[in-house]
């Protein structure tokens, strides 16, 4: 069993499924939601699909306890693992998080412009960086100039980057201005319904398509409806 075994059967196939293949290299995406309801769960799925895809992964937090992340990628890899009957299931997940670096910052003062430079200072010192998670940025406090600088630095890195920010509507137009809008590719709302908790595709590069995929109830992965 080898990360190419898991990576075909990661939650993640089921928007690349939706999406015609989700998130290029060069591209930023955004999911929102209100609290509770299953954006950090979201984020490291798509952040683990990263490492199993051999992606050198950094996770920036607001979250002073980085154990509290951890828990959440061991969470999500156990769920992922248990589709199939994996042997050194221990010593995969070892390989794996070598790639991913975590950072912590203090949400006092902080600006993506900033985090980008930090960044941009990791990869100078050494560290290899192919793709990128942020948990907890307040979207509608970013100015237009920070999200370009967070544009640019995907397209000029080529890498991914997900954002997650506390969002109660549904509505593409309240997620932010159009101009910080305009930088994001894809940007993915989760919301509770009645049939159970759904994330809901609002944008997907220039399109507004109608499209969602379900959470699962028990362990928040992706799947299809």
């Amino acid at each position: 069993m080898n990360k190419k075994d898991l990576f075909d059967c990661s939650p993640i196939r089921a928007f690349d499924k939706l999406t015609n293949g989700g998130l290029k290299a060069g591209e930023v995406g955004l999911i929102t939601s209100k609290k509770g309801l299953g954006k950090t769960s979201v984020l490291v799925q798509f952040a683990m699909d990263s490492l199993l895809n051999d992606k050198n992964l950094v996770h920036v937090s607001f979250d002073q306890e980085s154990s509290n992340v951890i828990s959440w990628y061991s969470s999500v890899f156990a769920e992922i693992a248990k589709k199939k009957n994996i042997s050194n299931a221990q010593e995969l997940k070892d390989e794996i998080m070598k790639e991913r670096v975590i950072l912590n910052f203090n949400p006092e003062n902080f600006t993506l412009a900033k985090l980008i430079n930090t960044v941009k200072a990791l990869k100078d010192a050494g560290t290899k960086v192919t793709a990128l998670v942020i948990d907890g940025v307040e979207i509608k406090n970013v100015t237009a100039d920070d999200a370009k600088a967070v544009e640019n630095f995907a397209k000029s890195e080529n890498i991914t980057i997900w954002l997650t920010s506390t969002e109660e509507s549904a509505n593409l137009s309240d997620c932010a201005s159009k101009e910080v809008l305009a930088t994001i590719a894809a940007v993915l709302h989760i919301e509770a319904k009645p049939e159970g908790t759904v994330l809901s595709i609002l944008k997907m590069r220039g399109d507004t398509p109608s499209a969602s995929l379900k959470l699962d109830a028990k362990t928040q992965l992706i799947s299809e409806k």
